[in-house]
């Protein structure tokens, strides 16, 4: 297999220059496995596991998804079986904390969980060495540094990347507007974003938003960065966490058929569909918050919608179904493995960065 090795790397003691994203609703418990052990940065999704702190988003989703454990025993039992399916592989892999002022309380949750998961157990400290957080102030968080936990925030601007360097992140993560889920009100792209903030700050950066496949990882070292962060690629693989209509739809969407409309903290990309063109419409009415038309101002509200967008999804309907992916959708048509994926990938940037000579003409 081709080698490509840069600086981050050598930070986090992976392989190769790729990080998987956190997505919710999942725990992505199988995904971070398959991607640490196919040499690139695998993540534990925790976002969907604070659900459980509601009760009534418990009787259908929160209880389907993650059984009836407190959210920091959810976590600790997912950073446990990664930990197991990655051991004596040497791979390396982390936490996505949200840290959104709504996300406080399951944020502190998380945080204790990681620190006390490595406290815990050796071959968890030797393996679990990442915390991702994002969607919020990263100052109060260095304190993760300090547990010897390798620190990455992911911003949206050259404002947030000062912000997060000043705060003492060791990687930055710089998210275009077209990556799925979460995303910024301000649309700037991956294009403009990254060679902004890589030229702002000089901690390493990570190009996140529109990253597939060999190219866009040669564009986005081209760019500045040190590697690239995918979502939804990786939603479209076989050992992906996701539901066969989630995967089937990121396969059959073109790069217009996404959606950006409010979510629980800010801002988010759908897949979409006619559940997602009522978000879009209340955002567009300013409705404070939503409920599939049903304007209803509370947290509640977002939370039943995803409930029962998530049983959808599971009934199989996907026209209704509440479904998160970036504008990279357009470019996936395949669904590989983890290892044929990333070894693609890892390949074709290579073949692409050493092609170049030979095809511009420098003078």
């Amino acid at each position: 297999m081709s080698a490509l090795h840069t600086e981050i790397c050598d930070i986090l003691g992976i392989n190769h220059p790729i990080l998987q994203g956190g997505m919710g609703p999942y725990k992505t418990e199988d995904l971070a496995i398959a991607v640490t052990n196919a040499g690139a940065l695998g993540v534990i999704s925790c976002i969907g596991m604070a659900a459980t702190l509601l009760p009534e988003a418990a009787p259908i989703d929160a209880v389907r998804l993650f059984g009836t454990d407190p959210p920091p025993v959810i976590l600790q039992k997912s950073i446990e079986a990664v930990a197991k399916g990655t051991k004596g592989t040497g791979g390396v892999f982390g936490v996505n904390i949200p840290v959104a002022a709504e996300f406080l309380l399951a944020s502190e949750m998380f945080a204790r969980s990681v620190v006390e998961s490595r406290e815990s157990d050796s071959d968890i400290e030797r393996s679990l060495r990442v915390v991702v957080t994002s969607a919020g102030n990263p100052t109060p968080w260095a304190q993760l540094k300090e547990q010897g936990l390798i620190w990455a925030h992911v911003v949206p601007s050259v404002y947030h990347a000062k912000k997060a360097e000043k705060a003492g992140v060791d990687i930055i993560v710089a998210s275009g507007h077209e990556g799925g889920a979460h995303v910024s009100w301000d649309p700037v792209h991956s294009m403009v974003l990254v060679p902004a903030v890589a030229k702002a700050v000089k901690t390493p950066v990570v190009a996140a938003g529109g990253f597939c496949d060999g190219n866009t990882l040669a564009a986005a070292l081209s760019l500045g960065a040190m590697g690239i962060q995918m979502g939804t690629r990786f939603i479209a693989t076989k050992e992906s966490d996701f539901e066969t209509i989630w995967k089937q739809a990121i396969i059959d969407r073109e790069e217009r058929q996404t959606l950006v409309g409010r979510g629980l903290f800010g801002p988010m990309r759908f897949v979409r569909n006619q559940t997602a063109e009522r978000i879009v419409e209340q955002t567009l009415e300013d409705v404070p918050r939503f409920y599939l038309g049903e304007p209803l101002d509370s947290n509640e509200a977002i939370l039943k919608l995803e409930r029962d967008g998530f049983e959808d999804l599971i009934d199989a309907k996907s026209d209704t179904a509440l479904m998160f992916g970036g504008e990279v959708v357009g470019r996936i048509d395949d669904l590989p493995s983890v290892q044929d994926l990333i070894e693609e990938i890892i390949s074709d940037a290579v073949k692409t960065i050493q092609s170049l000579p030979n095809e511009v003409i420098s003078e």
